[in-house]
């Protein structure tokens, strides 16, 4: 909520300042609902990395968000690009997950007991 106030008001000061009117204004705010949906997507995909370091303590083989996120990208066939979502694609998840394994794994394959 943070992110989306500051940005909508630093489009209004921009629109503001430069003297662009409602035209101006108008599309200043159609640009921070952009810059908000990417803000919105980093912060999925930061919650993406707890949810599997949570996972892999928790005794869950991380690698499986990949098979996860394969199936839900032919299920969601249609749906909007990345960049007018609040979340990322599946294929971004992917590489993210395949990114963070390094990270993770170790948490996965630690010795109980």
């Amino acid at each position: 909520m943070g992110k989306n106030a500051a940005t909508s008001v630093g489009a209004n000061l921009l629109s503001g300042v430069l003297g662009l009117g409602q035209l101006g204004q108008t599309v200043t705010s159609y640009g921070a609902q952009l810059l908000t949906l990417q803000f919105s997507r980093s912060d999925e995909s930061e919650a993406d990395l707890v949810g599997m370091e949570l996972a892999a303590r928790s005794g869950f083989d991380p690698r499986a968000g990949v098979s996860l996120w394969q199936k839900m990208a032919v299920a969601s066939k249609g749906a909007p690009p990345q960049w007018l979502s609040t979340h990322p694609s599946g294929n971004t998840r992917i590489a993210d997950i395949e990114a963070n394994l390094p990270k993770v794994m170790p948490l996965y394959q630690r010795p109980t007991g």
